[in-house]
């Protein structure tokens, strides 16, 4: 044991002051490689941290929306639906709620109004959110302009503006009161936008939920569960497409580096050739074209990697963000919690590493069975 790894101790000493003869060359592999490290580690941190974010936020939506569906489109429900539902053993509570979008043409945006459980503010007060307010330089005591459904004019006064920290959920978000909401859209009180459902056992939600259907059949009936996938099927498809264009350059580099391990300059084979001639077998070639690849691979993957992390987490993920997240006026400014998977590292590795050594091998056994006799005399 203590020969094998004397052995592997030589090779590698050999290796690094190989590697650092030909600094020029190793410099650039280095560099293209920790750029395709980056690039896809980069789009792998966003998007598991943002599904991770939406999932913390979904945690707190309601366990079942109920819509109402006309002719295949949603439409007002009717309050008095309430009354039914309530009656359905395992019911705890249901509520209607008032919510729908605006578009601004000041802004070109659309904004998303909402009326709170309880509005602690005057009928003509709004809270709006920090997107608005920066696209539309609104702050605390300004008046916000609405155009009713019947042409006339709706004036609200800005009492408060949401945090930075809740940016991710409200940058395009307004609270207003119930009189306010009815009369920007002409809603009658016996309608709502649709209603939430809570109950005490969240295993009795699909048992639930039959119910609702066979007894209100006009409706149709979400759970929390389908919102978190829908959300998860959204990033991942986002991050699946980010990730098949980069493949074009993990493919890309692949052959760079293939054409850069099997074309031996002069100075390589003279080095082999001496090796051989001085005793080293062609699996102690082998091994140190192993470990020079190894030493290239792992030092541009550790680097792709903390260049990813400093990108997603500390600089608002400038590169990828607006692929990602979607395309939009109001532009959410958020700080992404670090987090990191080991599986994704793991997922990493095998994107980038391990096909860079597979292309390695074939040149690496070319180099190690070269004659030196044939070497020396050129």
């Amino acid at each position: 044991m203590g020969k094998l790894i004397e052995r592997q101790r030589n090779v590698l000493d050999f290796t690094l002051s190989s590697l650092l003869r030909r600094k020029g060359k190793n410099a650039s592999l280095f560099l293209v490689y920790t750029l395709v490290v980056f690039m896809l580690a980069s789009v792998i941190f966003f998007t598991h941290a943002i599904k991770r974010e939406a999932s913390i936020i979904l945690q707190e939506a309601p366990e079942m929306i109920i819509q109402r569906s006309v002719a295949g489109r949603r439409d007002l429900i009717p309050v008095g639906y309430l009354d039914e539902i309530r009656r359905i053993r395992g019911v705890t509570s249901a509520s209607s709620r008032l919510w729908g979008y605006y578009y601004d043409p000041v802004a070109g945006a659309n904004y998303t109004l909402m009326v709170p459980d309880k509005f602690e503010y005057e009928p003509d007060s709004i809270i709006i959110g920090a997107g608005i307010s920066r696209t539309r330089l609104l702050y605390q005591g300004d008046d916000l302009e609405f155009r009713a459904f019947d042409g006339s004019m709706l004036v609200l006064q800005v009492q408060d503006i949401f945090p930075a920290a809740s940016e991710l959920v409200s940058s395009d978000l307004m609270l207003i009161s119930e009189d306010a909401f009815r009369g920007l859209f002409g809603i009658a009180k016996e309608y709502a936008t649709d209603l939430v459902v809570r109950t005490g056992n969240p295993r009795e939600l699909a048992t639930i939920a039959l119910k609702i259907s066979k007894q209100l059949p006009d409706t149709r009936i979400i759970l929390r569960e389908e919102i978190l996938r829908t959300y998860d099927s959204i990033f991942n498809w986002r991050g699946g497409m980010m990730v098949f264009l980069l493949a074009g350059a993990l493919l890309a580099f692949l052959i760079f580096a293939w054409d850069r391990t099997s074309g031996l300059s002069q100075e390589e084979k003279r080095e082999t050739g001496i090796l051989k001639a001085i005793g080293w077998e062609t699996s102690d070639i082998i091994l140190m074209k192993f470990w020079e690849g190894l030493v290239i691979s792992l030092s541009a993957f550790l680097a792709g990697i903390v260049l990813a992390y400093c990108h997603i987490f500390f600089t608002h993920s400038m590169l990828f963000a607006p692929v990602l997240k979607g395309w939009a006026i109001l532009y959410p400014e958020f700080k992404l919690i670090p987090f990191i998977d080991p599986s994704q590292v793991a997922t990493l590795f095998f994107l980038t590493v391990v096909p860079y050594t597979v292309v390695t091998i074939i040149p690496s056994w070319a180099a190690a069975t070269i004659d030196p006799d044939t070497v020396m005399r050129t």
